[in-house]
């Protein structure tokens, strides 16, 4: 297995480890797959934090090497398994943090795209080199980058295709936190444990109603938000919440 995952509590963390640079090859992708569809059928993962299995990359790019035998279709058929991967982290109803460590490329950055939140460390370079190739980032880069930057800001990385530090990441919003390098699991988890003590349905709901938004209006976005509210109205969780803020203790919650 080219990808495993351990539990503490409430966390999961999946790492990705295939010498020396993490490519993502295809057993690779089956291997994600396989992962994340067993942490999905656990159901007691409330953060999942993602991060590549060495120093020298999170993970630096697809195998180049399939390239050469693609035609249009198995092109299809090859972006489309990755798209397919990614979006289970993207809809997944936990929030996935990614731990950034040296090199981020092309489906590397794709995939941490893909996460809801990505920690870098001092050391990392993030970029979407696949132009100098003759070919576009195809397993949602275009779409993702452009809309957590913008158009412009994700052009210039595209169209040039070099890589940007970790610095300049984080000014331009396509990372969250950097951190001194080595520390970026240890963040995570830090983040993580924060988030764990909070409602998981509620988490699970802000996540669907900030994504939901990003594609609609704001009248659109806002029924579907008043939607969600009232559907956490009737779990058991809001009740706890409120009972143990009235009785000043810390909630337990059941996510029920």
């Amino acid at each position: 297995m080219l990808v495993s995952y351990e539990q503490k509590g409430f966390v999961y963390l999946l790492t990705i480890s295939n010498p020396p640079v993490n490519v993502l090859t295809d057993q690779l992708l089956n291997d994600l797959d396989d992962c994340i569809n067993e942490i999905n059928a656990k159901s007691d993962c409330r953060v999942l934090i993602v991060t590549g299995a060495g120093e020298k990359a999170f993970v630096a790019g697809a195998d180049i090497k399939q390239f050469l035998q693609l035609d249009a279709e198995e092109g299809s058929n090859l972006v489309e398994k990755g798209k397919k991967i990614f979006d289970k982290l993207a809809h997944a109803s936990y929030p996935v943090i990614c731990a950034i460590k040296g090199l981020a490329l092309g489906g590397g950055l794709e995939l941490a795209l893909a996460c809801d939140i990505r920690i870098a460390e001092r050391k990392a370079k993030l970029g979407l080199p696949e132009t100098g190739l003759a070919i576009l980032p195809g397993y949602g880069g275009t779409q993702r980058l452009a809309k957590l930057i913008g158009p412009g800001r994700a052009k210039e990385m595209i169209f040039t295709g070099a890589p940007i530090s970790a610095e300049q990441a984080y000014e331009w919003g396509v990372v969250e936190r950097v951190v001194p390098d080595g520390e970026s699991v240890k963040e995570a988890y830090t983040l993580a444990e924060k988030i764990v003590t909070k409602g998981p349905l509620a988490i699970a709901k802000a996540k669907q109603a900030i994504s939901y938004g990003l594609d609609r209006s704001l009248e659109e976005g806002q029924a579907f938000e008043t939607q969600c509210f009232a559907e956490l109205c009737l779990t058991e969780d809001m009740q706890e919440g409120a009972k143990a803020f009235l009785e000043k203790r810390v909630p337990i919650y059941d996510g029920k």
